[in-house]
Parts: C-alpha cells; structure tokens; sequence
C-alpha cells in the first residue's frame, strides 16, 4: 500500500493560498458596503436618469412615452435654458474667485499667529455649521431695500440699491451671501496647507534676502498648490450644485437673471412636471461638472507641487 506524503513546500503553498484568498475574501467583504452603496445610489439613479431622459414622462397625466433625443434637441432651442447655463456661469465664475482668493487671504492672515486669531477663526468659521437656509433667510431681510444693508450705507451716506430686485445686483448679492456661508471651510483647508510648509525653506529664502511676496510666490504657493487644486475642485463642483440659497433668497429672479441650471432643472420637474426634460437637463449638469473636473484634474501637472 503506497502512502502519498504532501512535502513541506506543497504544505506551504497550500498554506499561501489559503490566506490569499481569507485576504480577498476579507477586503471584499470591507470594500462590499461602499460598492454596494455606490451602485444603488449613484450608479443605478445615473442610469435611470438618462433613461428617463429618453422619454416624455408626465406624471399628472400618466403618460410615459419613448421620444429618443427630443428632450435633447429641445435644449438646444431653450432660449431659457441658454439663459440660465449663462447665470450659472456668471455664478460659479464669481463664487470661485472670490471665495478661493478671499479663503486663502483670511487663512495667510490667521497664519501669522497675531493676537486674536482664535475669535477671527471662530467668526469665519461659523457660517459653515449655520443652517444654509437659516442663514439664507437672515440674509433676505438684511438685503431688502430698508434691510440692514441699506441702513449701513445711509449711515455712510451712500443710497443702497434693492439688492433683490435688480438682475446685476441679486446676482452679487448670492454670490457674496454663499461665499461667506462656505469660505471659513476653504480657510481652514489652506491654514492646514500653510502651517505644513517647512519653515526650514521659509528661513533660507529669508537668509538669501528674498522679499515676504517672493516667499509667498515661490515656496509657500507651490507648496500648498495640492491644497488649491482640491478647493477649487470643491468649490466648482458646489458652485454649480447651490440650489436652496436660490430658492430661498430670490426663486430665481428677478427674471431669470438668478436662474442657476439646478433651479432650472426643479422647476422643470416639480413646477412644470416635465420629468423627461429636467431629466435631459441632469444629464447635461452632469456633463458639465465631469468635464470641469477632468479639465481641472489633467492640468495639475502643470502647477501643483510633487505632480510629474
């Protein structure tokens, strides 16, 4: 009678592959949750957006009809849409610029270490953990033509606008009212970045005679440029996603002048119950904001610090 005898080296490799496959095994199990929640809530509703984007779907009637591109050739005709892709760009271009230059100003100021910087951090910082729409509203009365604003500029002898009612000054006043809800986050991201530059490089320039703007220039800048690519990726992205600022403080007017693409999309839906149509109109945003940050993503290699 033979005996089969499984060498130590078999053994050993058994032994392996049995633990790769617990470690698979394991990591699936990990990873299974945050899969499992992306194709239900991300990739499942995108793939039934653009489906329904395909059809004319109106649901106080009841109809659901297949009606291919016409949703989208209709976009294309849309004086209104045109005019509200117009006030989404003049409102993203605004809160970018000002909130990412003012973000990084405030945190270059609290970098400093001069008295008082923690009340400073807390006043900015607070806006952020405020209900948008508690804020918002605040905001409306101190904007009204007797509102706060206004009282302020008459104690400096300067006739105030009706902030609201005027298409060049609403579109200033949300851009301005958003900045201050969200810029204490973007100030806190940048002091992070500042206070991780190494002094050891600030004070060789120093030594070298390097003015405090060639400093900032040319170490502190490229140094927290990993830092700005993620701000303003954050900022584009939410910039073109503000809805309930919208709705709150001027419902999209006056006009159209305020009519940003998402608060175009809800009344599409849910004013007008055009399903299909503010589907066609999500697919679009949805374009829009992948190709920016995909524009914004391949030129980091250009000017953010350690990218090759």
């Amino acid at each position: 009678m033979a005996v089969l005898a499984t060498s130590p080296r078999a053994g050993r490799r058994q032994r392996r592959s049995a633990w790769r496959r617990r470690d698979a095994a394991t990591g699936y199990l990990f990873v299974a949750p945050a899969v499992l929640g992306a194709l239900a809530f991300v990739i499942a509703p995108l793939i039934a957006v653009v489906w329904y984007s395909l059809h004319e779907w109106n649901v106080l009637a009841g109809t659901f009809t297949f009606e291919g591109a016409a949703n989208y050739e209709r976009m294309l005709a849309d004086e209104a849409l045109h005019d509200s892709l117009i006030a989404s760009a003049w409102f993203s271009v605004g809160l970018v610029i000002l909130n990412i230059s003012l973000a990084l100003f405030l945190a270059v100021l609290l970098n400093q270490k001069l008295p008082g910087t923690t009340v400073f951090r807390v006043a900015f910082f607070s806006p952020v953990v405020v209900s948008l729409v508690a804020w918002t509203i605040v905001w409306g009365f101190l904007l009204q033509v007797d509102g706060g604003v206004n009282s302020f500029l008459a104690g400096l002898g300067i006739d105030g606008p009706n902030w609201l009612r005027n298409n060049v000054t609403a579109m200033i006043a949300v851009i301005v009212v958003q900045v201050f809800k969200n810029v204490g986050l973007n100030m806190i991201l940048f002091l992070a970045a500042l206070q991780g530059v190494p002094e050891e490089i600030q004070e060789a320039a120093r030594i070298d005679g390097a003015s405090a703007w060639r400093r900032f220039w040319a170490i502190t800048m490229p140094m927290i440029s990993p830092t700005i690519l993620l701000v303003s990726i954050l900022t584009v992205v939410g910039s073109l996603e503000t809805f309930a600022l919208i709705d709150v403080l001027t419902q999209g007017g006056p006009g159209n002048s305020t009519t940003v693409l998402v608060y175009f999309l809800y009344r599409q839906a849910f004013q007008f119950n055009e399903f299909g149509y503010a589907s066609a109109i999500a697919v679009l945003l949805f374009v829009i904001v992948l190709v920016l940050t995909l524009l914004q993503w391949q030129t980091r290699k250009r000017w953010v610090f350690h990218e090759a």
